[in-house]
């Protein structure tokens, strides 16, 4: 390693190198050839590169010395590189300049988990927190030449050691589900906790160092965080951002005095701020008003406006030295409101962002991979546009997963992507122990003030559905000690977390858990008796055996935070880890990767309530067809179950209602296997992801059947009024032209709301179709606004599609054609086709509409690929399906 330095430059570095920071500025560090990264296994007999950041898996995959862990069977194959301890080491040289700092420091933004870390064969510090910034004092142990070790302990075994020295009484759940096939007592470790498996996602409990390294030098302090969060006055009506510095100062003896500058050019804001430190503060906390005549641009949700930010600059300076730093500031408020609702017993729950009601739309957020060092910019770009694509305005970051990277939330911001952040823990109990207690409140209060300044993040929440395992006993301890469960819960999550939050973090709500009754569980002591309650907070509900088209079986909420339904990903991505003896829906492999017990029965049972099994007498097309039936299935049973969401935002029926909230789980996927997800591994889109840009549109028409009556709504995320018509069409299965259509009078779609706008009974409306019945006809309507159409179409179907008549097995052929870097599909059929599926194998990229109802003879999709492809290429690979072709 060789090392060049500036003070006031900062010279780019690659990845996997270690970065010198010097006093106010930067020094930067940069490998020789013969100086890298390597891995040692704990007897020697394994020894390979490595990339920093990296784990121990993706070392061994690059050195070839193991097949893609993803593959068939490996999860259970590797599982010996977690059982197993490892080494990381590298040497490294600093300047004579550098060590003659005042201080040194060894910063590890990430270590994945448990590790001892010497350098120089002198142990400096000791890792046992994933989520944790670690900061070591070096000074007194660096030379010109250097070697750095960091000496990892099995995840595994470190978390059955923990376990087994809690002896006074026993921490639900000591292992996942038989069917999960994953690893023991989780709970007792901070790190990712589904990396030990979970119902959708594989166990690989990795070691590794998942961010980067760096080693700062200062004489009299350095910048260790930089907060801003922004204020809104009522009564002065004016705009403030509280700016926070943390240092880190060599010790105080005394006072000292210094200034900040901030300076915001846009908001023709600047102002110098004196600040003292007394001996042992660390934190300078400001407030810069806004200048009032000079008008804020506010950060709003995608859907409702632009994601403003202002580019300012702020200068710290102490005794003659000073640091200045760039950063986006963001002026956004944020509400949970809880108050009495008209006509329903408890509270409502739903969210205004700068004092707008916003309905929330989206879904669940799982960690992209088991590596996180695989998860590239690329991949979270992609996956978050696909998003925003799909009409989403938020995500909640689940909390069995991963605080995500930076770039993460970056994007979020750009992106206008709302954030329901949780802390990371998730289904199941966990020790109270000080020393526990201790390394979570380092964890929260770091993760705090990495995060706080993003406009995205609009709640914090304590874990997942922890509270509702304390309340209904999920693990069957006995009634005798619930209480002691109870008490931890209390001092975790309400003692710790939330006390650390207030002080941190006054400007987003806060929840306990999710699912959880809000303030009404905290009226009950913080733990409600039913934290599933419909009138009160937010909900997750799972149900695979009723029928997923009777909407009367969901729960009518007030804001469903969890919901779906599983479906296999498309052959295409199975392809990749499997082969052709695998490819049978009751194979070894199916069943090993299916990890949520009896799903693949329900996913069959769920989906021939309505459709027809796969009779095709070759095996592969069979197994294809299932894969696409599966995706049927799912994409309509949270169609109608999202609809039903949405429709009841502004009524309330029996008691029941004011719905302002939706987020299905899940949007992606950590692996190629069954889950919940509506994008596969690798990015591709599922049906549910194409129904999703529909059902999450911002005007859509919703339709559904009650008592022999068909009703149908408008909805409206929009700030205005608008004057609409509703054209209805009655089709028969056995004619693309429609036996009946009407066009109501022009109509109010009322802003940010769904009302009723027609109401018929079915046996009235088919008989306007003459020879219509409940099995041979389909209702199709749409939104018209100066005889075009205003938003998606939509359609109910009258009877399960099994037992329709009058459909046939179509005919479909297509042309292909480019339009600059998009391609354009003509489809041409000769009936009309139910769920159309166009599929273009390992193509990257997304069609504007797939998984639709075809009732027209001819159809332009348009294709926009990820990357440049061809033509012929898209010809070669595109494959349709519609539900006819698979009986």
């Amino acid at each position: 390693m060789f090392v060049q330095w500036r003070k006031t430059e900062l010279v780019q570095v690659a990845r996997g190198l270690i970065l010198l920071i010097f006093g106010s500025g930067v020094l930067s560090a940069s490998y020789s050839p013969e100086s890298k990264w390597k891995v040692t296994n704990a007897n020697g007999s394994l020894r390979v590169a490595a990339e920093v950041p990296g784990c121990v898996h993706t070392a061994l995959l690059k050195a070839r010395l193991i097949e893609d862990p993803y593959y068939r069977f490996n999860d259970l194959i590797y599982g010996w590189i977690s059982h197993d301890n490892w080494t990381y080491s590298t040497t490294f040289s600093l300047q004579s300049s550098f060590r003659q700092q005042k201080r040194v420091n060894l910063i590890l933004e990430g270590i994945d988990t448990v590790a001892t870390v010497s350098v120089n064969k002198v142990l400096v510090g000791n890792t046992n927190n994933m989520f944790l910034r670690y900061s070591f004092d070096v000074t007194n142990v660096i030379k010109e030449v250097n070697v750095l070790e960091i000496a990892f302990t099995s995840a595994v075994t470190y978390a059955a050691a923990q376990w087994n020295a809690h002896t006074s009484y026993p921490v639900p759940p000591v292992c996942s589900p038989p069917v999960q096939k994953g690893e023991c007592h989780v709970n007792f470790i901070r790190k990712e906790q589904c990396s030990f498996s979970w119902d959708w996602g594989p166990s690989f409990p990795t070691q590794g160092i998942w961010k980067p390294i760096e080693i700062e030098a200062f004489d009299i302090f350095q910048l260790v965080y930089l907060t801003s969060v922004p204020s809104y006055d009522l009564v002065s009506q004016q705009w403030s951002i509280e700016i926070e510095v943390y240092l880190e100062l060599l010790t105080l003896m005394r006072q000292v005095e210094g200034k900040v500058i901030i300076q915001i050019p846009k908001l023709e804001t600047l102002e110098l701020h004196n600040f003292i430190l007394q001996p042992g503060e660390s934190r300078i906390r400001l407030i810069q008003a806004i200048n009032k005549s000079v008008p804020v641009d506010l950060w709003w949700p995608h859907g409702h406006g632009e994601q403003n930010g202002y580019d300012t600059v702020i200068n710290i300076s102490m005794n003659g030295h000073s640091i200045e730093r760039r950063k986006k500031v963001y002026f956004r408020s944020v509400e949970l409101i809880q108050e009495p609702v008209p006509g329903s017993a408890g509270l409502s729950f739903y969210f205004k962002v700068n004092g707008q009601a916003v309905f929330i739309k989206g879904s669940n957020w799982i960690p992209a991979d088991s590596f996180q060092d695989r998860v590239t910019l690329d991949i979270l770009r992609n996956l978050l546009q696909s998003a925003v694509d799909a009409n989403m305005n938020t995500l909640r970051v689940w909390g069995g997963g991963v605080y995500e990277q930076d770039e993460f939330y970056k994007i979020c911001d750009e992106l206008g992507i709302m954030i329901w952040q949780d802390f990371m823990f998730a289904c199941a109990f966990y020790p109270v122990e000080e020393s526990f207690l201790e390394i979570v409140r380092k964890e929260i209060t770091h993760q705090l003030r990495r995060l706080k300044s993003h406009p995205s993040i609009i709640l914090w929440s304590a874990n997942n559905e922890n509270e509702a395992a304390v309340a209904t006993n999920w693990f069957s301890v006995p009634s005798s000690t619930l209480p002691i469960y109870m008490k931890d819960y209390v001092t975790l999550y309400v003692n710790n977390i939330r006390d650390i939050i207030i002080n941190e973090d006054k400007s987003r709500p806060f929840l306990s858990s999710s699912p959880t009754n809000g303030q009404e569980s905290i009226r009950e002591g913080w733990i409600a008796k039913n934290p599933y309650d419909t009138n009160y907070g937010d909900t997750h509900f799972y149900n695979y055996t009723n029928d997923c088209w009777d909407w009367k079986k969901f729960p009518k909420t007030r804001f469903a935070s969890e919901y779906g339904f599983q479906s296999w990903p498309s052959f295409s991505t199975l392809q990749k880890i499997s082969i052709p003896e695998d490819w049978d829906f009751i194979s070894s492999f199916t069943d090993h990767r299916q990890h949520h017990l009896k799903g693949n029965k329900e996913m069959i049972m769920q989906a021939y309530l309505h459709y027809s099994q796969p009779m095709s007498k070759d095996p592969l097309q069979k197994y294809k067809d299932t894969l696409y039936l599966t995706q049927v299935m799912q994409a309509q049973c949270i169609k109608i179950q999202t609809e039903f969401y949405r429709r009841s935002r502004n009524e309330v029926v029996e008691g029941k209602g004011h719905t302002m909230g939706a987020l299905y789980w899940q949007l992606n996927d950590i692996w190629q296997a069954p889950s919940w997800s509506s994008i596969e591994y690798g990015g591709k889109w599922k049906m549910l992801h194409y129904f999703a840009k529909s059902f999450f549109a911002p005007v859509l028409p919703v339709g559904f059947e009650d008592d022999g009556t068909l009703y149908i709504y408008a909805i409206s995320d929009l700030p205005k009024d608008l004057q609409l018509q509703l054209l209805i069409e009655v089709y028969q299965w056995s004619s693309m032209d429609p036996v009946c259509s009407t066009i109501t009078e022009s109509l109010v779609v009322k802003a940010e709301s769904a009302h009723p706008i027609y109401k018929e009974s079915v046996s009235s409306l088919l008989k306007t179709g003459g020879n219509c019945t409940r099995e041979r006809c389909v209702v199709v309507f749409s939104l018209q606004a100066y005889g075009k159409q205003y938003g998606p179409n939509n359609h109910v179907y009258l009877s399960s599609l099994n037992v329709a008549e009058g459909l046939k097995k179509p005919q479909i052929s297509a042309v292909i054609g480019q339009r600059k870097e998009d391609f354009i599909i003509t489809l041409k059929t000769t009936a009309i086709a139910p769920y159309v599926w166009l599929d273009v194998g390992d193509i990257p990229g997304q069609f504007d509409t797939n998984g639709f109802l075809m009732l027209e003879n001819l159809k332009n999709i348009t294709f926009l690929p990820w990357k440049p492809t061809t033509i012929a290429e898209m010809n070669k690979l595109l494959q349709i399906t519609s539900l006819m072709d698979i009986s």
